[in-house]
């Protein structure tokens, strides 16, 4: 059984709009994927994460995107490689000068959303990302999607000399080959907070998974995602918590 991470996307809230229980999950998290203004947050939010995260000792990681406030970073963007890589390179930067005035830094780049989707399905997109992250500070660790075919990334972030982090969810539901089932389908995400624990456990326990089509779906997990956006998605990570940390000690 492997020692899973429990990641968070957080700092998301925007000005006078509040979006998520950062307070009351980061106590059961192991690191933070703070948003970097370009989906979401801004200077004041990102400072606030950033203290918070110290407070509970929680890693804090950049969580850059796509420049798309309007649509939370969930659209795809016809952005070149360059600017894929200027962009990320901007917002981990921005993430990091908050960090030292707190006295922590950056340790992890996990990317966004569309962004996030994107990179795994186009190796230009990916390369532009490790691109990036090696630029900035080749030690830090990329986080992205575990699939049923981990071999593209791994040889890849060797030619940089990337460390990567690979991510399984517990409240989402995975096709054939690995990838997350498109929110727009039913049954994408799941509600039931047994069945996101059980899940959980699944993964940390390196059995497989059922995926959409009804085969066994194996996947490599380092960390695994988890949402703190309402009441009941806080009560689930704490469950979550609570039964990794029984595995641990069993």
């Amino acid at each position: 059984m492997k020692n899973l991470l429990l990641n968070c996307d957080i700092g998301e809230s925007f000005g006078a709009w509040s979006m998520g229980l950062d307070a009351e999950v980061m106590p059961y998290i192991d690191c933070a994927n703070i948003a970097c203004g370009f989906h979401a947050s801004e200077p004041g939010t990102m400072r606030r994460t950033v203290a918070l995260a110290a407070e509970h000792e929680v890693r804090i990681g950049a969580h850059p995107a796509y420049p798309d406030l309007v649509g939370f970073g969930r659209r795809s963007m016809a952005c070149t490689p360059q600017e894929i890589e200027d962009m990320l390179l901007y917002q981990i930067g921005a993430l990091e000068g908050i960090c030292q005035a707190h006295g922590q830094r950056v340790s992890y780049v996990k990317p966004h959303g569309a962004l996030y989707q994107d990179m795994m399905r186009d190796p230009a997109r990916l390369r532009a990302v490790m691109q990036a992250v090696a630029h900035y500070d080749r030690q830090l660790p990329l986080m992205l999607m575990s699939t049923a075919d981990n071999a593209a990334p791994l040889c890849m972030a060797g030619e940089f000399g990337l460390t990567l982090w690979f991510e399984t969810f517990a409240d989402r539901a995975y096709d054939g080959a690995g990838y997350l089932v498109s929110r727009s389908l039913p049954g994408a995400v799941h509600h039931d907070s047994e069945v996101i624990v059980r899940q959980a456990v699944t993964l940390a326990r390196g059995e497989p998974l059922q995926a959409s089509d009804g085969s066994a779906l194996r996947l490599t997990s380092d960390t695994l995602c988890v949402h703190g956006d309402n009441a009941g998605s806080v009560a689930a990570v704490r469950r979550i918590r609570e039964a990794l940390s029984e595995l641990e000690t069993a």
